[in-house]
């Protein structure tokens, strides 16, 4: 699946990653390991990876985290790598479980 997703899939992946790492209104070195770790997993090009580091420095904006947008074929891995972002850190704060219950409502 991941082999297989496009340039516009694989940043809309990791813009909702980064949008995850910032629901607690901070970046934590364990989140933005995972996230260096993830841009590995979709073997995104430099260009891609140069976007996914600056929405480590300011969060995506909402147009670009659309859960409308997310096709209904990748919509649970969508979930998995938000969930394995939200447990990152080793703690799930409220703005982060709360982030990731409406997305998993929205995707339902």
């Amino acid at each position: 699946m991941l082999k297989n997703l496009s340039r516009e899939d694989r940043l809309r992946v990791m813009g909702f990653v980064c949008s995850f790492a910032w629901a607690d209104l901070e970046i934590k070195p364990k989140e933005r390991a995972l996230v260096h770790k993830m841009v590995k997993e979709l073997k995104l090009d430099p260009d891609e990876a140069k976007q996914v580091e600056g929405w480590l420095q300011v969060p995506p904006r909402a147009e670009e985290v659309d859960p409308a947008a997310i096709p209904r074929a990748h919509r649970q891995m969508v979930l998995d790598f938000a969930r394995r972002m939200v447990k990152a850190d080793g703690t799930v704060d409220p703005e982060e479980e709360e982030s990731l219950s409406l997305l998993e409502a929205l995707l339902a």
